[in-house]
């Protein structure tokens, strides 16, 4: 159950700004004898990540390390915004906040490690995954049951798009 205050501040968010490793994975990443990256993306926050974009809610994806892999999930799903090699994470959150001229509470950030921190401390609706390290679940107003890699984006977004009305009309496709 949520506050009516924490309701008001989802109902503000217009972007969701998304960490990969620990939250759209699991955290772990597999290099095999030729270097090839490999990570597992939840095909549920994908399909999340598509229902929020059919509403008009932007995802980007904000990363401190760079992957390849990363980019081909972003092309998949349709996502323009995807930075990476960002270890100062604040610069990418203002360099979205200026790019569709948002207010820190229209910003919503799923992050789980202490580099996310500035970040989370600064948008209108933060959100740490269950094995985030402790300074991060401290500073959020959110933990999702389910963790990264394995629902916890969806389950932000059918958050988001419940809080905000759309849930009813989204569902109706599947109906």
């Amino acid at each position: 159950m949520l506050s009516p205050e924490l309701e008001e501040k989802i109902k503000k968010i217009k972007i969701l700004i998304l960490d990969v490793d620990g939250v759209l994975t699991d955290g772990r990443i597999f290099i095999d004898e030729n270097g090839l990256e490999i990570k597992a993306f939840d095909v549920k926050d994908g399909h999340g990540i598509r229902m929020a974009q059919r509403v008009g809610l932007k995802i980007a994806f904000l990363s401190g390390r760079v992957s390849k892999t990363v980019i081909k999930r972003a092309e998949e799903l349709g996502i323009v915004d995807v930075l990476q090699g960002v270890f100062f994470k604040l610069e990418g959150y203002e360099a979205l906040r200026v790019k569709y001229q948002l207010e820190p509470e229209e910003i919503a950030y799923v992050g789980d490690d202490v580099v996310d921190i500035p970040v989370l401390k600064r948008v209108g609706f933060s959100v740490a995954v269950p094995d985030a390290v402790p300074e991060v679940k401290e500073v959020v107003h959110y933990i999702t049951r389910l963790p990264g890699g394995r629902g916890a984006v969806r389950e932000v977004i059918d958050l988001i798009l419940k809080i905000q009305g759309h849930w009813n009309n989204t569902m109706e496709r599947y109906r």
